[in-house]
Formats: structure tokens, C-alpha cells, sequence
């Protein structure tokens, strides 16, 4: 259906045919605030994501047309031609990203568009850049392996989007695989796939439709808080880089030396961290039961310890463990966003009633429910 509107306009804007592509959006089931700190983190790839028509036109020029905004854009390659347009930027970040990493691209015709929610922490963003990325490697041939491609991505969000991202987004829109899930070491970029097979169980994000405007500011700070518990911590124990190095013996040690607002930061990325461990021994033993417990922990540490939820993400939290899902937490950065759901499936029609109702007494507004499937990376679809 959205390729066909796609390929429909690229007809009528180009009078031609090109090839089509797409990459997926992402969910990460556990290890959260653990990217900076050396950690692990947990995403899968998921069935909602990009879809871009491409095609050379043998000019200096990109032609691109968003069908969900309804714009287009026309700029160069050079680095003084940056489009006015934040959407465009994201495409060409990527041609620029590409051109410095000495791939040699030309203009193209392209039409996109994505069904990822746009503000719901499912990174649409990513899903674009791998979307290019993964093309025009392969349009114009350029062998360019798919870890670069994620750090294209990467280095598009830095440089031409203003956004200081880790790499979880656009390597988990690259390297995603049906039915897995990947522990990605945030430290070493060693990456393993791990069986996500939840037999009888729904994967169910509900959006808040909330974002508190705390997130920047706040996030710098406990980013801020992490860094100084590891230096006190290395004082005693060089060895120990990231708070990912770290126990709770170690941080007990210094409780005395750091704020209590540190400690209870560090805390939780210490506990985080054996979490994501946990999780990956209970998928290979397809114990749900313990990943759902484990979801729940995290969602305590992020409100309690780390202080990154809200009323609105608490209720839905509680709303679940009156409901008897397996397991919930908090996904993303925070203040609002979604909560990612493990529910049986005999329990999925009474808990999203529930929530539904209850969410909107509350609140005066309903949440909005996306199911997700874990699926396929970047690829080439025709």
C-alpha cells in the first residue's frame, strides 16, 4: 500500500522508474541510559520503518519529495548546498556523510515515505538515514560495509541535525534480523543476536503522547552525574572507565565522596547494565517470565533512581502490573514517549481496554497502542 503510493508519485514527479528501499525503526527491550556509560544496550528492528524509491539522474542534483509532509526539495552535493528543510537534511547529511567516507555518489531522483510514529521513540530519524545509507551503497556500488553505514547515520544526526546520538538507533536499523534481538556492547561495538521468539505473547507499545520539555537538560545532567561516581570510583580502581566497569561494592565504596543524586544515578546504570546480562540468559532459555520482571525493574530504577519518567509513563506502568502483563517499562530517553508491553495474549484484549479507559479518564486524552513485530534491517525491496 505505502510502496505503491510511492511508486504512483514517483511516476508523476519523474515520469520514470527507480529501485526501492527500506529500513525499520527500532524497539529496545531493555538497557536504558547505558549507551554512555559503556554499557549494553538491547534493540530489535521492527515491522514499521522507511520506504524510498531511488533512481540516478546524471546531474549534480537531489530531487526529493516527503509524502507525509507533502514537500519537496531540490539541492546540491556540496557542502555549502544544504536544503533549508529539517526532513531534507536528514538525506543530505547522508549523501555528505557518504562523500567525505570518499564515496563516490551522484544526484538522485527519490520519493519517501514511513509509517514509524514520529515522537514515539521508534527512531523514524534512523529509519531514514539507513534507509539512504543502505542505497546508495548499492546504487552506486561502493562496498561500503553496513557498520559504516550506521555510523553514516550517526554522523548525519551530529553534523547536519544537531543531535548528539549513540549508535544504538541506526545500527539496529541496519543490522536488524527477523525473530532476533541484539546485545550491542556500546564499548567494543561487538554485537550478538539473541533469540526473541515470544510464543503466545504481544509486544505492545502504548504512547503517552507526552513529552515533557525536561528531556535535553536533564539528560545532560545525569549523563553528568554518571561521569562523576566513575571518577571516584577510579581513584580506587583504575581500571574502571565507564560505570559499566563498575559494582555496587565499588560505588558503596566512594558513597561517601559523591552526591546522593549521583549515587542513586549510578546505582541504577550499574543495575541496568546486569539487567541487559539477565535478559539475554533468560531469551536463550526462552524464559519471558524473567524478561518480564526484569522490564519491570528497569521501569522502577528509571522512575525512582534515575528520576527520567513521568506521572503519565508511571500510570501506564501500574495499569499493566494491575493487569498482569509479564512485563513493562519505560522505552527511550524519557518524560514521556511509550511504555514497550510484554502481554500474553489471553491478557492483551482486557489490558488494553483498561488502559484505554483508565489512561483517559486520567488524563483527559487516549493513548495511542502500536503492536510490533520484530523484522528485517535495511534491504532492497524492488
Amino acid at each position: 500500500m505505502m510502496q505503491q503510493k510511492i511508486r504512483n508519485k514517483f511516476q508523476e514527479l519523474f515520469s520514470t522508474k527507480g529501485s526501492v528501499y527500506a529500513s525499520p525503526g527500532r524497539i529496545n527491550l531493555i538497557g536504558e541510559h547505558t549507551d554512555y556509560n559503556g554499557g549494553f544496550v538491547f534493540p530489535g528492528a521492527i515491522d514499521k520503518g522507511m520506504i524510498a524509491e531511488i533512481k540516478p539522474n546524471g546531474t549534480g542534483k537531489v530531487r526529493a519529495f516527503s509524502v507525509d509532509l507533502n514537500d519537496y526539495a531540490e539541492f546540491g552535493l556540496n557542502e555549502e548546498d544544504a536544503p533549508k528543510a529539517s526532513w531534507a537534511r536528514y538525506i543530505f547529511g547522508v549523501c555528505r556523510e557518504t562523500i567525505k567516507r570518499g564515496g563516490q555518489i551522484q544526484g538522485f531522483d527519490t520519493v519517501f515515505a514511513g509509517d514509524v510514529p514520529l515522537g514515539a521513540g521508534m527512531s523514524s530519524s534512523a529509519a531514514l538515514e539507513s534507509t539512504y545509507a543502505f542505497a546508495l551503497n548499492d546504487l552506486f556500488s561502493l562496498n561500503i560495509d553496513k557498520f559504516e553505514l550506521a555510523k553514516i547515520g550517526q554522523s548525519t544526526e551530529h553534523n547536519y541535525c544537531g543531535v548528539n546520538c549513540g549508535i544504538m538507533d541506526q545500527f539496529a536499523s541496519v543490522f536488524g534480523k527477523e525473530g532476533s534481538l541484539i546485545r550491542l556492547d556500546c564499548r567494543s561495538l561487538e554485537y550478538k543476536y539473541f533469540p526473541f521468539h515470544p510464543v503466545g505473547y504481544k509486544l505492545v507499545l502504548l504512547d503517552s503522547v507526552v513529552k515533557h520539555e525536561l528531556a535535553s537538560s536533564a539528560y545532560n545532567k545525569r549523563r553528568q552525574s554518571c561521569e562523576n561516581a566513575a571518577a571516584a570510583i577510579r581513584r580506587n580502581h583504575p581500571e574502571v572507565e565507564f560505570l559499566r566497569d563498575a559494582t555496587m561494592d565499588m560505588l558503596n565504596e566512594v558513597k561517601g565522596d559523591i552526591s546522593a543524586e549521583d549515587y542513586m544515578r549510578a546505582e541504577y546504570v550499574i543495575e541496568e547494565v546486569q539487567r541487559v546480562l539477565d535478559v539475554c540468559d533468560a531469551l536463550e532459555k526462552d524464559d519471558y517470565e524473567t524478561v518480564g520482571k526484569k522490564m519491570y525493574e528497569t521501569h522502577h530504577g528509571m522512575s525512582k533512581l534515575y528520576e527520567v519518567s513521568c506521572e503519565e509513563l508511571d500510570f501506564l506502568n501500574d495499569v499493566a502490573k494491575k493487569c498482569g502483563v509479564t512485563g513493562s517499562r519505560v522505552m527511550g530517553g524519557g518524560f514521556g514517549g511509550c511504555t514497550i508491553n510484554l502481554v500474553k495474549e489471553e491478557k492483551y484484549d482486557a489490558f488494553i481496554k483498561e488502559a484505554f479507559e483508565s489512561y483517559t479518564a486520567k488524563f483527559g486524552h487516549e493513548p495511542k497502542l502500536y503492536n510490533v513485530v520484530i523484522s528485517d534491517g535495511a534491504r532492497k525491496l524492488a
